[in-house]
């Protein structure tokens, strides 16, 4: 910081003002000086609240300034080295698993039917604030492994199915808590994964009742679904998470010989191109998908088709495709419903070796 230095006076102008030998010229700007004092504390004295006033702007400024620095040091720290810790938030009314799940406007997220501790469908609707859930109304009927986007203010629920896989869409107002038909998909589907992008949805794979399905179908309300791509192999249950220009698409069942697969593709929404960018350590189904600090992380999933479900929680870059481990959840888990909300990424319910589970947690950034 550069410091304002003095006028530096002449040697030649002190002497002669000394030399004159005034008692007048002596005392002048002594009185100046004393007379600068006095108005100096006069005026802090009337002008405090002023003063005050107008500083505090920029010290907010500074404040919110160092702030910003701070979350921008943090998020660069978390891609450097991704890790997150389990933070339990409490329960749900009931246990439930292959539930939709979507951001529902005011920190909220909401729950769209699935599967009950009976192992039966339910159309019950959930909202979670801050991890507290409410009850948000009922889908027409019961539904499981559907999945959910938001566009606007509302919620939209694609596919699902009970028995039979189906083709619709609907829209869900989580202020009015109504349901309504909103639209088709292509062909029926079950087991799909949804990502939402610049007011588009997007349906990833999914299975029609008796093959899975290799599209990627964009959709906007009031427009009809069209495909706008096609994936190597027909997929089920992949982790799907939309970030910069584009969705990460991981893992999943693949083909009808229900293979896992481990791969690691990047969709560009803009081009159409699909790109494998990388590989999980294992293959890997029934895992969900969220975007943290500008990582995806991939939480839980099964090993197998049936069961062998895991703790790992894995984090991608969606740059070069590395992949890391980056937790453990508390149990190992699949089927959960996992959304991003207010820096953290909630998992409420999902199935447990043991069972069906009613359990919501947090995964949090921890930087070392």
């Amino acid at each position: 910081m550069s410091r304002i230095r003095p006028p530096i006076i002449p040697v030649g102008e002190r002497h002669s003002s000394v030399r004159s030998g005034s008692r007048v010229a002596l005392a002048a700007p002594l009185l100046a000086f004393l007379a600068a004092i006095v108005a100096l504390a006069t005026a802090g004295s009337h002008g405090g609240s002023h003063t005050s006033t107008s500083h505090a702007p920029a010290s907010t400024s500074a404040r919110s300034s160092a702030a910003a620095r701070s979350r921008a040091t943090a998020a660069a720290a978390f891609r450097a080295s991704p890790h997150v810790v389990a933070v339990s938030l409490g329960v749900l009314p009931a246990a439930v698993q292959d539930s939709a799940v979507a951001p529902a406007g005011a920190g909220r997220l909401a729950l769209l039917g699935g599967i009950d501790a009976a192992q039966s469908s339910t159309a019950a609707i959930t909202l979670l604030s801050a991890g507290a859930p409410a009850d948000g109304g009922t889908l027409p009927a019961p539904q499981h492994d559907a999945q959910a986007a938001r566009l606007g203010a509302d919620v939209f629920v694609f596919g699902g199915g009970a028995g039979s896989s189906y083709d619709h869409i609907l829209r869900y107002d989580p202020a009015t808590r109504q349901v309504s038909a909103a639209g088709t998909l292509p062909a029926p589907a079950s087991d799909v994964a949804v990502a939402a992008m610049s007011g588009s949805a997007y349906i990833v794979g999914g299975y029609d009742g008796s093959q899975p399905l290799d599209t990627i179908i964009a959709w906007r309300p009031g427009e009809s679904a069209r495909v706008v791509a096609r994936l190597p192999v027909g997929l089920r249950y992949a982790a799907v998470a939309p970030i910069g220009h584009g969705l990460i698409i991981a893992g999943g069942t693949a083909g009808p010989s229900e293979m896992l697969s481990n791969t690691v593709f990047r969709f560009d929404t803009a081009t159409g191109a699909l790109t494998t960018i990388g590989h999980l350590p294992v293959g890997l189904t029934h895992a969900s998908a969220a975007v943290l600090d500008g990582q995806v992380i991939v939480v839980g999933g099964r090993r197998a088709v049936s069961g062998n479900q895991t703790n790992a929680i894995l984090a991608i870059d969606p740059t070069t495709g590395r992949v890391r481990v980056a937790g453990r959840l508390p149990t190992p888990l699949s089927d959960a419903a996992v959304a991003a909300s207010g820096g953290r990424i909630v998992v409420a319910g999902g199935e447990s070796r043991a069972g069906t589970r009613r359990a919501i947690i947090a995964l949090v950034p921890k930087v070392f």
